[in-house]
């Protein structure tokens, strides 16, 4: 039997990762903390850890333009919104992750992109090491210059763990952030039209 589509990315992405190295460090981490990594429960933790970490920060070794070759021409000129989009991404901070959701719009001047193919834009970019507030400008950014439309509107919201679960403590916090552009930006008529569109019927 041939290989799976999952597999064959898993296999690219440990290619360009140094997964022996990884193993090695969270060897040494696990020692620092004071456990014992030949115990039975931790043999195999340094390899699963370091083939996570080839799936979380794959997004680092990924071209988000190769998800640019759905891009038609259409004379469509109301505002595309993709709502609640799932992503995660790693806080470069404290390596630990940020989970939420994208709500991505733009309004075309022409030229549309596969809708398949916003969710992968976020998923190139979030599937780094990361600040939200980055990743917010990244995706924005990208999508102004490829399409070339006639304004852009991101925004993002996510629980961050490293606040969650460990300094502040405080579960149940969201952080949003925005990014727009061109007429979204300048036009408080249409940021306002795309804002409430993007939090509309929101859960």
């Amino acid at each position: 039997m041939g290989e799976s589509s999952n597999q064959r990315t898993e296999s690219a992405q440990t290619e360009v990762v140094d997964i022996q190295r990884i193993e090695k460090a969270v060897r040494e981490i696990l020692l620092a903390v004071g456990e014992d990594p030949n115990r039975e429960g931790l043999k195999a933790t340094p390899q699963r850890v370091a083939r996570m970490y080839s799936e979380l920060l794959a997004g680092i070794h990924q071209d988000a333009n190769d998800h640019l070759k759905s891009i038609f021409h259409e004379k469509y000129d109301e505002i595309v919104l993709l709502r609640n989009i799932p992503f995660y991404s790693i806080c470069e901070h404290h390596l630990m992750p940020f989970i939420g959701k994208a709500h991505v719009a733009y309004l075309p001047a022409g030229r549309v992109l596969g809708v398949s193919k916003l969710a992968r834009v976020v998923d190139a970019f979030a599937r780094r090491l990361q600040l939200q507030e980055r990743l917010t400008d990244q995706i924005a950014d990208f999508l102004m210059k490829n399409l070339e439309p006639i304004g852009v509107a991101v925004v993002l919201e996510a629980s961050h763990s490293c606040m969650t679960i460990r300094g502040i403590q405080k579960p149940g916090a969201v952080m949003v952030t925005s990014s727009l552009r061109g007429i979204f930006k300048r036009d408080p008529r249409s940021r306002s039209e795309v804002l409430t569109l993007m939090h509309s019927n929101h859960t």
